[in-house]
């Protein structure tokens, strides 16, 4: 019996080794907001598996299928302003006619929701949030485009 224990013992530690060596020490990557950058965005969120591209603008970037999120949070007077770029494809066009909601998670808890609209100019979606509160506020962003759910989460600090 107790060889049988030790037999058991010893192949599950030889299956346990065998699987860390295939991983190869690749991880794979979600789209958790918890370590994205907060102070100040880089041009990729760590764990957004994702790669900085030329079209980035800076902020923490999220691919999703064909579509390439972009999440800008800029501290102004009046609050923060949310920049949110939604492009398509390698070229990244801007996709003009998305609904755009963005879910603001406050440090306190509470949930906030903002309709973000387009800007042509800029080939963006923006909006002005207006909390002021010192902490860490997650962020929901759900673009509906044409009947096609497309979301990202991103995080920021005040």
């Amino acid at each position: 019996m107790k060889a049988l224990k030790f037999f058991l013992i010893g192949i599950s530690g030889l299956g346990l080794l065998f699987l860390g060596a295939c991983s190869g020490g690749s991880q794979t990557a979600s789209n958790s907001p918890s370590s994205a950058p907060a102070e100040k965005p880089t041009a990729e969120s760590p764990k957004s598996g994702s790669v900085a591209s030329e079209a980035s603008k800076g902020g923490q970037v999220v691919e999703s299928g064909p579509y390439h999120l972009e999440f800008v949070p800029e501290k102004e007077a009046g609050g923060t302003h949310l920049d949110f770029y939604l492009q398509k494809g390698d070229t990244h066009a801007a996709i003009p006619d998305a609904k755009v909601t963005a879910q603001v998670q406050l440090p306190d808890g509470k949930q906030q929701s903002l309709d973000l609209k387009y800007d042509p100019a800029g080939k963006h979606y923006t909006v002005l949030f207006p909390g002021s509160a010192a902490g860490e506020y997650k962020v929901a962003i759900l673009s509906d485009i044409s009947g096609e759910k497309v979301n990202g989460r991103f995080s920021f600090k005040q």
